[in-house]
């Protein structure tokens, strides 16, 4: 039996799918990277990845692409509201933010693994600003 090749359909809960299932790109475990990413966004802004077209205003309706917009905008009150533990911690808030923008990247091969997601949430390895997750932002780094 070839055991070298394994096909399979897409798998996952709509927002949370990384893009290289629609991509026919191979499927490693940087898609788990992409999907704890879009958790832990949700968890920062208390919103779901994905809003109903129907009840968004279009903008809005992709968390990591407006996330990453209000961030790079210099707007991240917006993304946590009047959450004050968030807003007396703004620098782990950046760096949660910056974690997750890590691992929401279009391309794997940009994302980091989980051992260094972990090393850059408890501050072993310093967080940079990440590229542009998202195609269609209108914010370019």
């Amino acid at each position: 039996m070839d055991q070298t090749h394994t096909k399979t359909s897409i798998r996952g809960t709509k927002g949370y799918v990384a893009p290289e299932w629609f991509r026919n790109l191979p499927v490693t475990v940087k898609v788990d990277v992409y999907s704890f990413d879009v958790l832990l966004l949700e968890i920062i802004c208390c919103r779901r990845s994905v809003v109903d077209e129907e009840n968004g205003d279009g903008y809005n309706s992709i968390l990591a692409y407006w996330a990453y917009d209000s961030y790079v905008g210099g707007i991240m009150e917006v993304l946590i509201g009047d959450e004050m533990e968030a807003i007396n911690n703004i620098r782990n808030l950046e760096k949660f933010l910056m974690v997750a923008f890590r691992c929401i990247q279009g391309d794997p091969n940009l994302r980091p693994t989980m051992k260094n997601v972990i090393h850059m949430v408890e501050g072993v390895v310093q967080v940079t600003v990440p590229p542009n997750p998202s195609p269609f932002s209108s914010i370019t780094t």
